[in-house]
């Protein structure tokens, strides 16, 4: 079961099929796009949103092997701004997308920061990767700001911008406590 989450500024609710009507248009542009993985089709369908929630991301949730949640601001809880996945596997165990409009704006870290502590404290996992394309330079930053390492580069990954080198992230769960305390206590 996929919990609500709250940070300072955010609402993290549980993915819903009703989610893809808001989701289509903030999804389906090249700047959120370009570096996620090849399979996201593009140009994207019209009825791209729908189909991804009812056939791979809700029943993934029903499993149990995947935990997706919409981002909201606590100010508009209508309206989503963008989403993080959370996926029970060995290479793949986060994404995430923010539409342009509120990006640049430490939101994403604030998501990413809940859903690890999810992660860590709540299913119990020991260990966290997140691949990216490497010239994703933003959501490499939000990998370095919430404590996580650059473990390996893997050249000629399929990204939907094409064949270009990727950069694999990780953090444990003793590094991600380590790290949030030590947050704590410089705040």
């Amino acid at each position: 079961m996929t919990p609500e989450l709250e940070t300072e500024r955010l609402l993290l609710r549980p993915l819903q099929l009703e989610d893809a009507e808001q989701t289509q248009p903030l999804f389906a542009q090249w700047d959120v796009v370009q570096y996620l993985n090849a399979a996201v089709p593009w140009p994207f369908p019209p009825d791209g949103a729908f189909c991804f929630y009812r056939d791979v991301a809700l029943p993934a949730v029903t499993r149990g092997d995947e935990w997706d949640w919409t981002l909201r601001l606590k100010a508009a809880p209508g309206q989503i701004i963008g989403a993080i996945s959370l996926v029970r596997g060995e290479t793949i165990n986060r994404g995430f997308w923010l539409a342009p409009p509120w990006q640049n704006r430490g939101l994403m870290t604030e998501a990413v920061s809940a859903t690890n502590d999810f992660w860590f404290d709540t299913l119990g996992f020991t260990r966290l990767r997140a691949p990216k394309a490497a010239a994703n330079i933003a959501s490499r930053r939000i990998s370095e700001k919430t404590g996580m390492r650059l473990i390996a580069i893997e050249e000629n990954h399929d990204f939907v911008c094409g064949r270009v080198p990727a950069e694999i992230w990780e953090i444990t769960a003793d590094e991600w406590r380590a790290f949030r305390a030590k947050k704590r206590r410089l705040s």
